[in-house]
Protein backbone atom coordinates (compact mmCIF):
# COMPACT_ATOMS: atom_id res chain seq x y z
CA UNK A 1 0.00 0.00 0.00
CA UNK A 2 1.57 3.32 -1.05
CA UNK A 3 1.70 5.45 2.40
CA UNK A 4 -0.89 7.67 2.73
CA UNK A 5 0.89 10.29 4.85
CA UNK A 6 3.71 12.37 4.77
CA UNK A 7 4.86 15.05 7.94
CA UNK A 8 8.36 15.75 5.74
CA UNK A 9 5.73 16.80 2.59
CA UNK A 10 3.61 19.10 4.59
CA UNK A 11 6.82 20.58 6.40
CA UNK A 12 8.57 21.16 2.91
CA UNK A 13 5.18 22.55 1.47
CA UNK A 14 5.33 25.22 4.68
CA UNK A 15 9.08 25.88 3.35
CA UNK A 16 8.23 26.54 -0.10
CA UNK A 17 5.17 28.47 0.27
CA UNK A 18 7.20 30.67 2.77
CA UNK A 19 9.90 31.17 0.24
CA UNK A 20 7.24 32.49 -2.36
CA UNK A 21 5.93 34.96 0.24
CA UNK A 22 9.04 36.10 1.77
CA UNK A 23 9.73 36.84 -3.03
CA UNK A 24 6.31 38.68 -2.96
CA UNK A 25 7.44 40.41 -0.01
CA UNK A 26 10.62 41.73 -1.22
CA UNK A 27 9.26 42.11 -4.09
CA UNK A 28 6.79 45.08 -2.57
CA UNK A 29 8.83 46.07 0.14
CA UNK A 30 11.32 47.83 -1.78
CA UNK A 31 9.12 48.13 -4.81
CA UNK A 32 10.53 51.62 -5.34
CA UNK A 33 13.76 50.72 -4.93
CA UNK A 34 14.13 48.13 -7.94
CA UNK A 35 17.56 47.43 -7.95
CA UNK A 36 17.59 46.34 -4.27
CA UNK A 37 14.59 44.31 -5.24
CA UNK A 38 16.43 42.46 -7.61
CA UNK A 39 19.41 41.76 -5.68
CA UNK A 40 17.05 40.25 -2.40
CA UNK A 41 15.10 38.36 -5.01
CA UNK A 42 18.15 36.88 -6.21
CA UNK A 43 19.98 36.47 -2.86
CA UNK A 44 16.82 34.39 -2.28
CA UNK A 45 16.61 32.72 -5.13
CA UNK A 46 20.40 31.05 -4.84
CA UNK A 47 20.40 30.57 -1.46
CA UNK A 48 20.71 27.10 -1.63
CA UNK A 49 23.45 26.89 -4.13
CA UNK A 50 25.98 28.81 -2.11
CA UNK A 51 24.79 26.63 1.06
CA UNK A 52 25.42 23.72 -1.39
CA UNK A 53 28.97 26.00 -2.65
CA UNK A 54 30.44 25.34 1.30
CA UNK A 55 29.67 21.81 1.30
CA UNK A 56 31.58 20.87 -1.46
CA UNK A 57 34.48 23.23 -0.01
CA UNK A 58 33.90 20.92 3.03
CA UNK A 59 33.94 17.92 1.35
CA UNK A 60 36.87 18.84 -0.61
CA UNK A 61 39.10 19.35 2.36
CA UNK A 62 38.19 16.36 4.15
CA UNK A 63 38.94 14.14 1.05
CA UNK A 64 42.68 15.34 0.80
CA UNK A 65 43.78 12.29 2.43
CA UNK A 66 40.98 9.61 1.91
CA UNK A 67 41.57 6.83 -0.49
CA UNK A 68 39.08 7.44 -2.94
CA UNK A 69 40.13 9.42 -5.99
CA UNK A 70 40.45 13.08 -5.85
CA UNK A 71 37.85 15.25 -7.49
CA UNK A 72 39.30 18.55 -9.11
CA UNK A 73 38.18 21.26 -9.17
CA UNK A 74 36.33 21.48 -12.85
CA UNK A 75 35.22 18.26 -11.37
CA UNK A 76 33.68 19.53 -8.17
CA UNK A 77 32.17 22.88 -10.19
CA UNK A 78 30.14 20.72 -13.18
CA UNK A 79 28.94 18.87 -9.66
CA UNK A 80 27.84 21.75 -7.77
CA UNK A 81 26.18 22.72 -11.18
CA UNK A 82 24.17 19.79 -11.22
CA UNK A 83 23.32 19.66 -7.35
CA UNK A 84 22.25 23.16 -7.55
CA UNK A 85 19.61 22.10 -10.24
CA UNK A 86 18.54 19.09 -8.97
CA UNK A 87 18.03 20.30 -5.06
CA UNK A 88 15.21 22.44 -6.06
CA UNK A 89 13.06 20.04 -8.59
CA UNK A 90 13.62 17.28 -5.17
CA UNK A 91 12.65 19.79 -2.59
CA UNK A 92 10.89 21.84 -4.02
CA UNK A 93 8.28 20.22 -6.09
CA UNK A 94 8.88 16.25 -6.38
CA UNK A 95 9.07 15.89 -2.45
CA UNK A 96 6.42 17.99 -1.22
CA UNK A 97 3.73 18.41 -3.88
CA UNK A 98 4.20 15.05 -6.75
CA UNK A 99 5.14 12.43 -3.83
CA UNK A 100 1.98 10.70 -4.47
CA UNK A 101 2.26 10.92 -8.49
CA UNK A 102 3.11 6.90 -9.02
CA UNK A 103 1.68 4.53 -6.25
CA UNK A 104 3.31 1.38 -4.98
CA UNK A 105 2.38 -1.59 -7.44
CA UNK A 106 3.52 -4.25 -5.05
CA UNK A 107 -0.23 -5.68 -5.22
CA UNK A 108 -0.63 -9.52 -4.85
CA UNK A 109 -1.60 -10.73 -8.27
CA UNK A 110 0.30 -7.64 -10.26
CA UNK A 111 3.03 -8.77 -10.82
CA UNK A 112 4.16 -10.39 -14.29
CA UNK A 113 5.20 -14.15 -13.48
CA UNK A 114 8.71 -14.52 -12.35
CA UNK A 115 9.40 -11.01 -11.78
CA UNK A 116 11.15 -9.62 -8.66
CA UNK A 117 10.40 -6.97 -6.94
CA UNK A 118 12.41 -3.64 -5.60
CA UNK A 119 11.93 -1.73 -2.17
CA UNK A 120 13.14 1.78 -2.38
CA UNK A 121 14.48 3.45 1.04
CA UNK A 122 15.04 6.48 0.53
CA UNK A 123 17.41 9.30 3.16
CA UNK A 124 17.43 11.99 5.47
CA UNK A 125 14.69 14.85 4.86
CA UNK A 126 13.52 13.00 2.30
CA UNK A 127 10.16 10.94 1.33
CA UNK A 128 9.17 8.53 -1.29
CA UNK A 129 8.67 11.26 -3.87
CA UNK A 130 13.12 11.44 -4.68
CA UNK A 131 12.20 8.10 -6.29
CA UNK A 132 9.79 9.74 -8.73
CA UNK A 133 12.72 8.46 -11.95
CA UNK A 134 12.77 5.21 -10.59
CA UNK A 135 9.16 4.47 -9.95
CA UNK A 136 8.34 5.88 -14.03
CA UNK A 137 11.00 3.18 -15.08
CA UNK A 138 10.03 0.63 -12.88
CA UNK A 139 6.46 1.08 -14.41
CA UNK A 140 7.31 1.24 -17.52
CA UNK A 141 8.93 -2.34 -17.30
CA UNK A 142 5.95 -3.90 -15.00
CA UNK A 143 8.44 -4.32 -12.40
CA UNK A 144 6.39 -4.24 -8.82
CA UNK A 145 7.68 -2.11 -6.41
CA UNK A 146 7.02 -0.99 -2.73
CA UNK A 147 8.28 2.47 -0.89
CA UNK A 148 8.44 4.11 2.23
CA UNK A 149 8.14 7.25 4.25
CA UNK A 150 10.78 7.36 6.73
CA UNK A 151 8.81 8.78 10.26
CA UNK A 152 9.34 9.82 12.73
CA UNK A 153 11.42 12.14 10.18
CA UNK A 154 14.11 13.21 13.04
CA UNK A 155 13.65 10.03 14.92
CA UNK A 156 16.14 7.00 15.64
CA UNK A 157 17.12 5.44 12.14
CA UNK A 158 16.05 1.99 14.32
CA UNK A 159 12.20 2.98 14.68
CA UNK A 160 12.33 2.83 11.21
CA UNK A 161 12.78 -1.29 11.05
CA UNK A 162 9.39 -1.95 10.84
CA UNK A 163 8.21 0.11 7.64
CA UNK A 164 10.56 -1.53 5.94
CA UNK A 165 9.96 -4.81 6.95
CA UNK A 166 6.69 -4.10 5.59
CA UNK A 167 7.39 -2.88 2.30
CA UNK A 168 9.36 -6.31 2.10
CA UNK A 169 6.45 -8.49 2.71
CA UNK A 170 4.46 -6.11 0.08
CA UNK A 171 6.68 -6.63 -2.21
CA UNK A 172 7.51 -10.48 -1.46
CA UNK A 173 3.68 -11.39 -1.57
CA UNK A 174 3.62 -9.51 -4.66
CA UNK A 175 5.88 -11.97 -6.59
CA UNK A 176 7.33 -14.61 -4.46
CA UNK A 177 10.34 -13.81 -4.68
CA UNK A 178 12.90 -11.98 -2.39
CA UNK A 179 12.59 -8.47 -3.47
CA UNK A 180 16.07 -5.97 -4.96
CA UNK A 181 16.65 -3.37 -2.09
CA UNK A 182 17.78 -0.23 -2.69
CA UNK A 183 18.73 2.89 -0.22
CA UNK A 184 19.52 6.57 -0.94
CA UNK A 185 21.79 8.08 1.65
CA UNK A 186 20.41 7.27 5.35
CA UNK A 187 18.16 4.97 3.71
CA UNK A 188 20.93 2.52 3.16
CA UNK A 189 21.37 2.56 7.58
CA UNK A 190 18.08 1.95 7.46
CA UNK A 191 17.84 -1.29 5.43
CA UNK A 192 21.17 -2.44 7.84
CA UNK A 193 19.15 -1.74 10.87
CA UNK A 194 15.94 -3.66 9.46
CA UNK A 195 17.96 -6.77 9.21
CA UNK A 196 19.66 -6.60 12.76
CA UNK A 197 15.95 -6.09 14.14
CA UNK A 198 14.72 -8.95 11.71
CA UNK A 199 16.74 -11.38 13.05
CA UNK A 200 19.74 -13.64 11.67
CA UNK A 201 17.63 -15.08 8.78
CA UNK A 202 16.53 -11.31 7.40
CA UNK A 203 19.18 -11.56 4.66
CA UNK A 204 17.29 -14.66 2.88
CA UNK A 205 14.36 -12.47 2.74
CA UNK A 206 16.20 -9.96 -0.06
CA UNK A 207 18.03 -10.98 -3.27
CA UNK A 208 20.38 -8.24 -3.51
CA UNK A 209 21.03 -4.70 -1.35
CA UNK A 210 22.31 -1.55 -2.98
CA UNK A 211 22.95 1.37 -1.18
CA UNK A 212 23.43 4.84 -3.02
CA UNK A 213 26.00 7.59 -1.18
CA UNK A 214 25.06 5.88 2.20
CA UNK A 215 27.02 7.02 5.20
CA UNK A 216 28.22 3.32 5.99
CA UNK A 217 31.47 4.88 8.44
CA UNK A 218 29.41 8.27 8.93
CA UNK A 219 29.88 11.92 7.48
CA UNK A 220 31.94 14.43 9.18
CA UNK A 221 28.42 17.10 8.37
CA UNK A 222 26.78 14.56 11.09
CA UNK A 223 29.10 16.17 14.00
CA UNK A 224 26.92 19.63 13.62
CA UNK A 225 23.68 17.56 14.30
CA UNK A 226 21.40 17.89 17.87
CA UNK A 227 18.92 15.08 15.49
CA UNK A 228 18.54 11.59 16.71
CA UNK A 229 18.88 10.33 13.62
CA UNK A 230 21.98 12.50 12.70
CA UNK A 231 23.84 12.16 15.68
CA UNK A 232 23.60 8.41 14.69
CA UNK A 233 25.53 9.25 11.44
CA UNK A 234 28.61 10.48 13.10
CA UNK A 235 32.08 9.30 12.10
CA UNK A 236 32.62 6.29 14.31
CA UNK A 237 29.91 7.17 16.25
CA UNK A 238 28.80 5.05 18.65
CA UNK A 239 25.48 3.49 17.13
CA UNK A 240 27.50 3.46 14.08
CA UNK A 241 30.40 1.02 15.83
CA UNK A 242 27.11 -1.15 18.03
CA UNK A 243 25.71 -2.13 13.84
CA UNK A 244 28.61 -3.31 12.63
CA UNK A 245 28.97 -5.17 15.96
CA UNK A 246 25.72 -6.88 15.62
CA UNK A 247 26.38 -7.55 11.89
CA UNK A 248 27.81 -10.95 10.52
CA UNK A 249 31.12 -10.24 8.98
CA UNK A 250 29.61 -12.01 5.66
CA UNK A 251 26.75 -9.47 5.63
CA UNK A 252 28.99 -7.17 3.09
CA UNK A 253 28.79 -9.34 0.42
CA UNK A 254 25.30 -8.72 -0.17
CA UNK A 255 25.79 -5.05 -0.60
CA UNK A 256 26.62 -2.79 -3.80
CA UNK A 257 27.55 0.56 -2.52
CA UNK A 258 27.56 3.47 -5.08
CA UNK A 259 29.98 5.88 -3.78
CA UNK A 260 31.76 9.11 -5.48
CA UNK A 261 34.62 11.76 -4.45
CA UNK A 262 32.06 14.41 -5.29
CA UNK A 263 29.50 13.94 -2.35
CA UNK A 264 28.90 16.65 -1.18
CA UNK A 265 26.69 15.13 2.11
CA UNK A 266 28.78 12.21 2.95
CA UNK A 267 32.46 12.60 3.07
CA UNK A 268 34.97 11.94 3.50
CA UNK A 269 34.11 10.08 0.46
CA UNK A 270 34.93 6.44 1.43
CA UNK A 271 33.02 6.72 4.54
CA UNK A 272 30.45 5.65 1.91
CA UNK A 273 31.86 1.48 1.33
CA UNK A 274 30.89 -1.17 3.78
CA UNK A 275 33.59 -3.52 4.19
CA UNK A 276 33.29 -6.83 2.49
CA UNK A 277 30.79 -5.08 -0.29
CA UNK A 278 31.09 -4.38 -4.28
CA UNK A 279 31.98 -0.92 -3.11
CA UNK A 280 31.53 0.95 -6.98
CA UNK A 281 33.44 4.64 -7.29
CA UNK A 282 31.50 6.80 -9.47
CA UNK A 283 33.18 10.24 -10.83
CA UNK A 284 31.99 13.85 -10.25
CA UNK A 285 28.51 12.42 -8.63
CA UNK A 286 26.98 14.65 -5.89
CA UNK A 287 24.76 13.36 -3.27
CA UNK A 288 21.20 13.98 -4.29
CA UNK A 289 22.05 13.31 -8.11
CA UNK A 290 23.46 9.72 -7.08
CA UNK A 291 19.59 8.57 -7.30
CA UNK A 292 19.01 10.68 -10.05
CA UNK A 293 22.50 8.79 -12.28
CA UNK A 294 21.71 6.74 -15.50
CA UNK A 295 24.49 4.85 -14.90
CA UNK A 296 23.70 4.03 -11.14
CA UNK A 297 20.20 2.67 -12.01
CA UNK A 298 20.77 0.95 -15.32
CA UNK A 299 23.25 -1.22 -13.48
CA UNK A 300 21.20 -1.68 -10.54
CA UNK A 301 17.79 -2.45 -12.13
CA UNK A 302 20.48 -5.08 -14.14
CA UNK A 303 20.49 -7.40 -10.83
CA UNK A 304 16.41 -7.99 -11.25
Amino acid sequence: MTPRSSALARLQQATVVGLWLLLAGSLWWWRDRPGVAVLVVALIVTGHAWVLALEFALAAWHNRRDPAPTAGLGTLLRAWWVESHIAPLVFGWLQPFAWRRWPDTAEPGAAVPGQRGVVLVHGFVCNRGLWTPWLRELRRRQVPYATVNLEPVFGSIDDYAPLIDDAVRRATDATGLPPLLVGHSMGGLAIRAWLRAAGPDAAQRVHHIVTLGTPHRGTWLARWSRLTNGRQMRVDGPWLRQLAADESPALGQRFICWYSHADNIVFPASTATLAGADNRHVAGVPHVALAFHPQVMAETLKLL
